[in-house]
Protein backbone atom coordinates (compact mmCIF):
# COMPACT_ATOMS: atom_id res chain seq x y z
CA UNK A 1 0.00 0.00 0.00
CA UNK A 2 1.57 3.33 -0.98
CA UNK A 3 0.16 6.60 0.54
CA UNK A 4 -0.12 9.10 -2.56
CA UNK A 5 -1.89 12.04 -0.63
CA UNK A 6 -2.06 14.58 -2.69
CA UNK A 7 1.39 14.25 -3.94
CA UNK A 8 2.07 13.93 -7.86
CA UNK A 9 3.31 11.11 -9.29
CA UNK A 10 5.45 10.86 -12.89
CA UNK A 11 5.41 7.58 -14.32
CA UNK A 12 9.10 7.64 -14.29
CA UNK A 13 9.42 4.03 -12.72
CA UNK A 14 7.22 1.00 -12.31
CA UNK A 15 6.93 1.86 -8.23
CA UNK A 16 2.84 2.68 -8.52
CA UNK A 17 1.92 -0.44 -11.43
CA UNK A 18 0.86 -3.54 -9.92
CA UNK A 19 0.98 -4.75 -13.77
CA UNK A 20 0.40 -3.78 -17.14
CA UNK A 21 -1.01 -5.60 -20.25
CA UNK A 22 0.28 -4.83 -23.90
CA UNK A 23 1.57 -0.73 -22.39
CA UNK A 24 5.20 -0.30 -21.48
CA UNK A 25 7.41 2.69 -20.11
CA UNK A 26 8.68 4.58 -22.69
CA UNK A 27 11.99 6.78 -22.44
CA UNK A 28 11.69 10.32 -24.21
CA UNK A 29 14.55 12.19 -25.68
CA UNK A 30 14.79 15.95 -25.47
CA UNK A 31 14.11 17.87 -28.53
CA UNK A 32 17.16 20.00 -29.12
CA UNK A 33 16.22 23.76 -29.54
CA UNK A 34 19.96 24.30 -30.74
CA UNK A 35 22.85 25.97 -28.91
CA UNK A 36 22.91 28.36 -26.28
CA UNK A 37 26.31 29.30 -25.87
CA UNK A 38 29.44 28.60 -27.81
CA UNK A 39 32.25 28.38 -25.58
CA UNK A 40 34.94 30.36 -27.95
CA UNK A 41 36.65 32.64 -25.24
CA UNK A 42 40.24 32.46 -24.55
CA UNK A 43 40.13 31.46 -21.14
CA UNK A 44 36.96 28.51 -22.31
CA UNK A 45 38.66 26.63 -24.39
CA UNK A 46 38.65 23.54 -26.24
CA UNK A 47 38.38 21.21 -22.35
CA UNK A 48 35.40 23.25 -20.97
CA UNK A 49 32.80 21.33 -18.87
CA UNK A 50 30.92 20.39 -15.52
CA UNK A 51 28.12 22.55 -16.42
CA UNK A 52 25.61 23.43 -13.19
CA UNK A 53 22.58 25.50 -13.01
CA UNK A 54 21.48 27.36 -10.17
CA UNK A 55 18.79 29.70 -9.35
CA UNK A 56 19.49 33.35 -9.00
CA UNK A 57 17.69 36.57 -8.14
CA UNK A 58 15.69 37.60 -10.96
CA UNK A 59 16.57 34.02 -13.26
CA UNK A 60 19.61 31.72 -13.39
CA UNK A 61 22.95 30.74 -13.53
CA UNK A 62 25.21 28.30 -15.29
CA UNK A 63 28.63 27.43 -13.96
CA UNK A 64 31.29 26.01 -16.00
CA UNK A 65 34.98 24.85 -16.11
CA UNK A 66 36.92 26.83 -18.87
CA UNK A 67 40.42 25.04 -19.35
CA UNK A 68 42.29 26.26 -22.22
CA UNK A 69 45.57 24.40 -22.16
CA UNK A 70 45.79 20.61 -20.43
CA UNK A 71 49.04 21.91 -18.30
CA UNK A 72 47.74 25.30 -17.60
CA UNK A 73 45.70 26.64 -15.21
CA UNK A 74 41.96 26.10 -14.76
CA UNK A 75 38.83 28.70 -14.21
CA UNK A 76 35.11 28.90 -13.25
CA UNK A 77 33.25 30.87 -15.81
CA UNK A 78 29.67 31.70 -15.40
CA UNK A 79 27.01 33.06 -17.93
CA UNK A 80 23.63 34.47 -16.12
CA UNK A 81 20.17 34.06 -17.86
CA UNK A 82 16.69 35.11 -17.02
CA UNK A 83 14.65 32.95 -18.55
CA UNK A 84 17.02 29.96 -19.49
CA UNK A 85 17.10 30.66 -23.08
CA UNK A 86 19.06 33.96 -23.56
CA UNK A 87 22.29 33.32 -22.00
CA UNK A 88 25.03 35.70 -21.24
CA UNK A 89 28.43 36.50 -19.71
CA UNK A 90 28.87 39.30 -17.05
CA UNK A 91 31.67 41.19 -16.93
CA UNK A 92 33.25 40.53 -13.38
CA UNK A 93 36.49 42.11 -13.18
CA UNK A 94 37.33 39.63 -10.30
CA UNK A 95 40.23 37.46 -11.82
CA UNK A 96 43.06 38.30 -14.37
CA UNK A 97 43.36 36.11 -17.62
CA UNK A 98 46.62 37.42 -19.93
CA UNK A 99 46.65 40.64 -17.74
CA UNK A 100 43.04 41.02 -17.83
CA UNK A 101 40.28 41.49 -15.39
CA UNK A 102 37.63 41.96 -18.31
CA UNK A 103 35.91 38.95 -18.22
CA UNK A 104 33.26 36.47 -16.99
CA UNK A 105 35.66 34.58 -14.88
CA UNK A 106 34.72 34.21 -10.83
CA UNK A 107 37.74 31.48 -9.53
CA UNK A 108 40.71 29.60 -10.90
CA UNK A 109 42.81 27.24 -9.74
CA UNK A 110 45.22 29.51 -7.70
CA UNK A 111 42.19 31.07 -6.14
CA UNK A 112 41.01 28.06 -4.64
CA UNK A 113 43.59 26.60 -2.47
CA UNK A 114 46.06 25.67 -5.72
CA UNK A 115 45.94 22.07 -6.71
CA UNK A 116 43.22 22.17 -9.84
CA UNK A 117 40.50 23.23 -7.67
CA UNK A 118 38.86 25.03 -10.84
CA UNK A 119 38.84 21.95 -12.50
CA UNK A 120 35.34 20.57 -10.93
CA UNK A 121 33.65 23.06 -9.71
CA UNK A 122 30.40 22.22 -8.58
CA UNK A 123 27.80 25.17 -7.06
CA UNK A 124 24.49 24.14 -5.92
CA UNK A 125 21.73 26.60 -4.00
CA UNK A 126 21.10 25.32 -0.85
CA UNK A 127 17.72 24.90 -0.08
CA UNK A 128 17.74 23.75 3.79
CA UNK A 129 15.78 25.52 6.15
CA UNK A 130 17.44 28.68 8.07
CA UNK A 131 20.75 28.00 6.21
CA UNK A 132 22.52 31.11 6.92
CA UNK A 133 22.50 33.80 4.18
CA UNK A 134 26.48 33.65 3.88
CA UNK A 135 26.02 30.12 3.01
CA UNK A 136 23.13 30.41 0.85
CA UNK A 137 25.15 28.64 -2.06
CA UNK A 138 27.36 26.05 -1.65
CA UNK A 139 30.05 23.69 -3.48
CA UNK A 140 32.28 20.76 -3.45
CA UNK A 141 35.54 20.74 -5.40
CA UNK A 142 38.90 19.31 -5.40
CA UNK A 143 40.69 18.66 -2.31
CA UNK A 144 44.06 21.06 -1.87
CA UNK A 145 46.19 18.06 -1.24
CA UNK A 146 48.74 17.17 -4.52
CA UNK A 147 48.51 13.37 -2.74
CA UNK A 148 44.96 13.25 -2.16
CA UNK A 149 43.45 15.20 -4.91
CA UNK A 150 41.95 12.56 -6.32
CA UNK A 151 40.11 11.14 -2.94
CA UNK A 152 39.01 14.34 -1.49
CA UNK A 153 37.14 17.40 -1.06
CA UNK A 154 36.84 20.53 0.15
CA UNK A 155 33.56 22.59 0.44
CA UNK A 156 32.89 26.63 -0.40
CA UNK A 157 30.15 29.11 0.68
CA UNK A 158 29.03 32.13 -1.05
CA UNK A 159 26.10 34.67 -0.18
CA UNK A 160 25.81 35.78 -4.02
CA UNK A 161 26.81 32.54 -6.20
CA UNK A 162 30.13 34.95 -7.26
CA UNK A 163 32.40 35.36 -3.97
CA UNK A 164 33.24 32.69 -2.48
CA UNK A 165 35.25 31.86 0.75
CA UNK A 166 36.47 27.92 2.11
CA UNK A 167 34.48 26.33 4.55
CA UNK A 168 35.72 24.12 7.14
CA UNK A 169 38.97 26.35 7.92
CA UNK A 170 39.66 25.07 4.00
CA UNK A 171 40.20 21.74 5.32
CA UNK A 172 38.81 18.62 3.30
CA UNK A 173 35.42 17.87 3.72
CA UNK A 174 35.42 14.46 2.33
CA UNK A 175 38.61 12.39 2.49
CA UNK A 176 37.54 8.43 1.07
CA UNK A 177 39.20 5.95 2.31
CA UNK A 178 38.32 3.74 -0.23
CA UNK A 179 40.99 3.82 -2.97
CA UNK A 180 38.09 3.33 -5.38
CA UNK A 181 36.51 6.71 -4.73
CA UNK A 182 37.95 8.66 -7.28
CA UNK A 183 36.52 12.29 -7.21
CA UNK A 184 37.76 13.17 -10.60
CA UNK A 185 34.36 14.28 -11.56
CA UNK A 186 31.28 16.40 -11.10
CA UNK A 187 30.44 15.72 -7.59
CA UNK A 188 26.76 16.66 -6.62
CA UNK A 189 26.13 17.57 -2.89
CA UNK A 190 23.16 19.11 -1.96
CA UNK A 191 19.69 19.09 0.34
CA UNK A 192 17.41 16.69 0.05
CA UNK A 193 14.21 17.77 1.01
CA UNK A 194 12.22 14.73 1.33
CA UNK A 195 15.28 13.03 2.92
CA UNK A 196 15.56 16.01 5.66
CA UNK A 197 19.79 15.63 4.87
CA UNK A 198 22.26 16.62 2.39
CA UNK A 199 23.65 14.13 -0.24
CA UNK A 200 27.17 13.59 -2.55
CA UNK A 201 26.68 11.62 -5.78
CA UNK A 202 30.12 11.20 -7.12
CA UNK A 203 32.45 8.64 -8.81
CA UNK A 204 33.68 5.13 -7.85
CA UNK A 205 34.78 2.16 -9.34
CA UNK A 206 33.54 -1.60 -8.88
CA UNK A 207 35.77 -3.59 -10.31
CA UNK A 208 37.54 -2.13 -13.70
CA UNK A 209 34.02 -0.21 -14.19
CA UNK A 210 33.38 3.39 -13.15
CA UNK A 211 30.01 3.81 -11.01
CA UNK A 212 28.23 5.78 -8.33
CA UNK A 213 28.41 6.45 -4.81
CA UNK A 214 26.10 8.20 -2.65
CA UNK A 215 27.40 9.82 0.61
CA UNK A 216 25.04 11.58 3.43
CA UNK A 217 25.30 14.60 5.72
CA UNK A 218 23.98 16.59 8.11
CA UNK A 219 25.96 19.86 7.73
CA UNK A 220 27.96 19.81 4.42
CA UNK A 221 30.94 19.02 6.12
CA UNK A 222 30.86 15.61 7.95
CA UNK A 223 30.56 13.40 5.42
CA UNK A 224 29.62 9.45 6.07
CA UNK A 225 31.30 6.84 4.03
CA UNK A 226 29.94 5.95 0.86
CA UNK A 227 28.06 3.74 -0.77
CA UNK A 228 27.35 2.36 -4.16
CA UNK A 229 24.77 2.94 -6.08
CA UNK A 230 22.14 -0.24 -6.41
CA UNK A 231 21.32 -0.21 -10.08
CA UNK A 232 19.26 -3.85 -9.17
CA UNK A 233 19.69 -6.12 -12.44
CA UNK A 234 21.17 -3.86 -14.80
CA UNK A 235 24.39 -4.10 -16.14
CA UNK A 236 27.55 -2.52 -15.09
CA UNK A 237 28.58 0.13 -17.25
CA UNK A 238 30.71 3.07 -17.37
CA UNK A 239 28.99 5.62 -15.63
CA UNK A 240 31.24 8.79 -15.85
CA UNK A 241 28.90 12.75 -14.45
CA UNK A 242 25.87 12.17 -12.42
CA UNK A 243 23.86 15.59 -12.44
CA UNK A 244 21.36 14.14 -9.72
CA UNK A 245 18.61 16.38 -8.68
CA UNK A 246 15.30 16.39 -7.20
CA UNK A 247 12.30 16.10 -9.45
CA UNK A 248 10.26 19.72 -9.24
CA UNK A 249 7.38 18.95 -9.00
CA UNK A 250 7.42 15.77 -6.78
CA UNK A 251 10.98 16.15 -4.66
CA UNK A 252 10.57 12.77 -3.31
CA UNK A 253 12.00 11.26 -6.45
CA UNK A 254 15.73 12.03 -7.27
CA UNK A 255 16.46 11.93 -11.18
CA UNK A 256 19.83 11.47 -12.35
CA UNK A 257 21.16 11.49 -16.26
CA UNK A 258 24.80 10.08 -16.15
CA UNK A 259 27.08 9.91 -19.10
CA UNK A 260 27.48 6.62 -19.82
CA UNK A 261 31.14 5.49 -21.56
CA UNK A 262 31.90 3.69 -23.79
CA UNK A 263 35.96 3.31 -23.60
CA UNK A 264 36.80 0.29 -26.46
CA UNK A 265 34.34 1.91 -29.16
CA UNK A 266 36.00 4.40 -31.42
CA UNK A 267 34.48 6.34 -34.69
CA UNK A 268 37.07 8.51 -35.57
CA UNK A 269 40.84 7.08 -36.25
CA UNK A 270 42.69 10.52 -35.92
CA UNK A 271 40.49 11.53 -32.64
CA UNK A 272 42.90 11.74 -29.38
CA UNK A 273 41.13 9.55 -27.12
CA UNK A 274 39.63 6.28 -27.70
CA UNK A 275 35.72 6.09 -26.56
CA UNK A 276 32.02 7.04 -26.85
CA UNK A 277 29.87 9.02 -24.88
CA UNK A 278 25.93 9.32 -24.32
CA UNK A 279 23.30 10.58 -21.83
CA UNK A 280 21.15 7.96 -19.89
CA UNK A 281 18.71 8.78 -17.63
CA UNK A 282 17.51 6.91 -13.85
CA UNK A 283 15.45 8.20 -11.01
CA UNK A 284 15.37 6.69 -7.46
CA UNK A 285 13.33 6.76 -4.31
CA UNK A 286 15.57 6.77 -1.62
CA UNK A 287 18.45 7.75 -2.73
CA UNK A 288 20.06 4.20 -3.20
CA UNK A 289 18.13 1.99 -5.11
CA UNK A 290 17.90 3.42 -8.84
CA UNK A 291 15.67 2.64 -11.66
CA UNK A 292 18.06 3.07 -14.79
CA UNK A 293 16.50 3.10 -17.86
CA UNK A 294 18.87 1.54 -20.32
CA UNK A 295 18.06 2.96 -23.76
CA UNK A 296 19.64 6.54 -24.54
CA UNK A 297 18.55 9.38 -23.26
CA UNK A 298 20.46 11.82 -25.89
CA UNK A 299 22.13 9.87 -28.63
CA UNK A 300 25.38 10.95 -30.63
CA UNK A 301 23.69 11.30 -33.90
CA UNK A 302 24.25 11.98 -37.59
CA UNK A 303 27.24 13.16 -38.70
CA UNK A 304 30.82 11.02 -37.00
CA UNK A 305 32.12 13.97 -35.50
CA UNK A 306 29.83 13.77 -32.67
CA UNK A 307 30.97 10.03 -31.96
CA UNK A 308 33.54 10.71 -29.60
CA UNK A 309 34.37 10.26 -26.14
CA UNK A 310 33.15 13.44 -23.83
CA UNK A 311 30.50 15.04 -25.26
CA UNK A 312 26.88 15.13 -24.19
CA UNK A 313 27.50 15.53 -20.39
CA UNK A 314 23.85 16.99 -19.08
CA UNK A 315 24.05 19.53 -16.88
CA UNK A 316 23.37 19.20 -13.31
CA UNK A 317 19.95 21.84 -12.94
CA UNK A 318 16.95 21.95 -14.81
CA UNK A 319 14.66 25.07 -15.32
CA UNK A 320 10.74 25.28 -16.33
CA UNK A 321 11.09 27.76 -19.11
CA UNK A 322 7.38 27.54 -19.59
CA UNK A 323 4.16 26.17 -17.92
CA UNK A 324 4.07 22.85 -20.86
CA UNK A 325 8.05 22.46 -20.63
CA UNK A 326 11.64 21.27 -18.09
CA UNK A 327 14.77 22.60 -20.22
CA UNK A 328 17.95 21.04 -19.83
CA UNK A 329 21.43 21.13 -21.30
CA UNK A 330 24.33 19.46 -22.35
CA UNK A 331 28.10 19.91 -23.34
CA UNK A 332 28.85 19.03 -27.00
CA UNK A 333 32.48 19.41 -29.30
CA UNK A 334 34.63 18.54 -26.04
CA UNK A 335 38.37 18.75 -27.66
CA UNK A 336 37.03 21.07 -30.15
CA UNK A 337 37.97 24.14 -30.55
CA UNK A 338 34.92 25.88 -29.24
CA UNK A 339 32.91 23.60 -27.28
CA UNK A 340 29.16 24.65 -27.01
CA UNK A 341 26.13 23.79 -24.37
CA UNK A 342 22.88 23.19 -26.24
CA UNK A 343 19.64 23.30 -24.45
CA UNK A 344 16.75 20.84 -25.01
CA UNK A 345 12.87 20.22 -23.78
CA UNK A 346 11.14 17.50 -22.40
CA UNK A 347 7.24 17.92 -21.79
CA UNK A 348 6.46 19.07 -18.08
CA UNK A 349 6.25 15.04 -15.92
CA UNK A 350 7.81 13.92 -19.79
CA UNK A 351 10.84 12.44 -19.08
CA UNK A 352 8.97 8.82 -19.34
CA UNK A 353 5.29 7.61 -20.12
CA UNK A 354 3.33 5.06 -20.03
CA UNK A 355 3.00 3.88 -23.95
CA UNK A 356 -0.27 2.75 -25.25
CA UNK A 357 0.18 1.57 -29.00
CA UNK A 358 -2.93 1.56 -30.78
CA UNK A 359 -4.21 -2.36 -30.26
CA UNK A 360 -4.63 -0.65 -26.60
CA UNK A 361 -3.55 -2.31 -23.16
CA UNK A 362 -4.16 -1.35 -19.57
CA UNK A 363 -2.81 -0.95 -16.17
CA UNK A 364 -3.58 -1.26 -12.79
CA UNK A 365 -1.76 0.29 -9.95
CA UNK A 366 -1.07 -1.09 -6.35
CA UNK A 367 -3.29 -0.07 -3.56
CA UNK A 368 -2.87 3.44 -3.07
CA UNK A 369 -4.00 5.99 -0.20
CA UNK A 370 -5.08 9.27 -1.46
CA UNK A 371 -6.40 12.45 -0.61
CA UNK A 372 -8.62 14.37 -2.66
CA UNK A 373 -11.39 14.70 -4.55
CA UNK A 374 -10.45 14.46 -8.04
CA UNK A 375 -7.91 12.96 -10.68
CA UNK A 376 -5.72 14.68 -12.40
CA UNK A 377 -3.60 13.08 -15.65
CA UNK A 378 -1.07 14.19 -17.35
CA UNK A 379 -1.92 12.73 -20.63
CA UNK A 380 -1.66 12.89 -24.55
CA UNK A 381 -3.38 11.06 -26.90
CA UNK A 382 -3.58 10.60 -31.04
CA UNK A 383 -6.66 12.17 -32.52
CA UNK A 384 -7.92 8.48 -32.43
CA UNK A 385 -6.58 7.56 -29.33
CA UNK A 386 -8.46 7.14 -25.45
CA UNK A 387 -7.59 6.97 -21.98
CA UNK A 388 -10.39 5.86 -19.44
CA UNK A 389 -10.10 4.94 -15.83
CA UNK A 390 -11.59 3.29 -13.42
CA UNK A 391 -11.80 3.22 -9.18
CA UNK A 392 -11.36 0.01 -7.60
CA UNK A 393 -11.34 -1.01 -3.64
CA UNK A 394 -7.90 -2.73 -2.69
CA UNK A 395 -9.42 -6.36 -3.99
CA UNK A 396 -9.93 -4.94 -7.50
CA UNK A 397 -13.62 -4.51 -7.63
CA UNK A 398 -14.92 -1.49 -9.47
CA UNK A 399 -16.24 1.05 -6.77
CA UNK A 400 -19.72 2.44 -7.18
CA UNK A 401 -20.06 5.02 -9.69
CA UNK A 402 -16.19 5.32 -10.24
CA UNK A 403 -16.54 2.13 -12.98
CA UNK A 404 -15.01 1.80 -16.49
CA UNK A 405 -17.95 2.77 -18.38
CA UNK A 406 -19.20 5.40 -16.58
CA UNK A 407 -15.66 7.28 -17.31
CA UNK A 408 -15.89 9.09 -20.99
CA UNK A 409 -13.59 8.92 -23.60
CA UNK A 410 -10.41 11.24 -22.53
CA UNK A 411 -8.60 11.99 -25.62
CA UNK A 412 -6.46 15.58 -26.41
CA UNK A 413 -2.91 16.58 -25.57
CA UNK A 414 -3.01 18.12 -21.67
CA UNK A 415 -0.38 19.18 -18.76
CA UNK A 416 -3.75 18.84 -16.47
CA UNK A 417 -6.49 16.56 -17.87
CA UNK A 418 -9.61 15.63 -14.93
CA UNK A 419 -11.09 12.17 -15.69
CA UNK A 420 -14.81 12.69 -16.61
CA UNK A 421 -16.60 10.59 -13.72
CA UNK A 422 -19.85 12.13 -13.80
CA UNK A 423 -20.64 14.42 -10.62
CA UNK A 424 -16.74 13.07 -9.72
CA UNK A 425 -18.23 9.71 -9.10
CA UNK A 426 -17.93 10.45 -5.32
CA UNK A 427 -14.43 9.62 -5.67
CA UNK A 428 -13.62 12.13 -2.36
CA UNK A 429 -15.44 9.58 -0.20
CA UNK A 430 -13.20 6.87 -0.66
CA UNK A 431 -10.05 9.55 0.25
CA UNK A 432 -7.67 7.86 2.92
CA UNK A 433 -8.91 4.08 2.28
CA UNK A 434 -6.92 1.97 0.01
CA UNK A 435 -8.05 1.79 -3.91
CA UNK A 436 -6.26 0.71 -7.20
CA UNK A 437 -6.52 2.75 -10.17
CA UNK A 438 -7.27 0.85 -13.71
CA UNK A 439 -6.37 2.89 -16.65
CA UNK A 440 -7.17 1.86 -20.35
CA UNK A 441 -5.22 2.93 -23.05
CA UNK A 442 -5.00 2.99 -26.31
CA UNK A 443 -2.57 5.13 -28.56
CA UNK A 444 -1.94 7.25 -25.86
CA UNK A 445 0.78 8.25 -23.45
CA UNK A 446 0.39 9.03 -19.66
CA UNK A 447 2.80 11.12 -17.41
CA UNK A 448 1.87 11.73 -14.76
CA UNK A 449 -0.95 11.72 -12.30
CA UNK A 450 -1.97 13.35 -9.04
CA UNK A 451 -5.35 13.48 -6.73
CA UNK A 452 -6.48 16.93 -6.18
CA UNK A 453 -9.27 19.04 -4.01
CA UNK A 454 -12.55 19.99 -5.55
CA UNK A 455 -12.13 22.94 -8.45
CA UNK A 456 -13.41 26.27 -7.32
Amino acid sequence: MIEIGSRLEPFVDDHLIERMDGLSLRLHSPVPQGTVMTLDRPWEGYLCGYPAIVPIEGGWRIYYRGWPDEKGIVYVCVADSPDGIEWMRPTLGLVEFDGSADNNIIASDETLAGVRGAHNFAPVLDTKPGVPDEERYKALTYGPDVGERLHSLSAYASADGIHWHAMNDGEPVFRAKDPKVMLDTQNVGFWDEAAGEYRLYGRNWIGPVRHIFVSRSDDFITWSEPESLDFGDAPLEHLYTNSTVPCERAPHILMAFPKRFAPYRTRLEDWPASGLSEATFMTSRDGLHWHRHLEAFIRPGLGRERWTERSYMVTRGLIATAPEEISLYWMEDYRRPAPRIVRGTVRTDGFVSVNAPHSGGELVTKPLVFAGERLVLNASTSAVGSIRVEMQDEGGRPLPGLELAKCAEMFGDEIEMPVPWPAGGGMGAWAGTPVRLRIVMSDADLYSLRFAAAEG
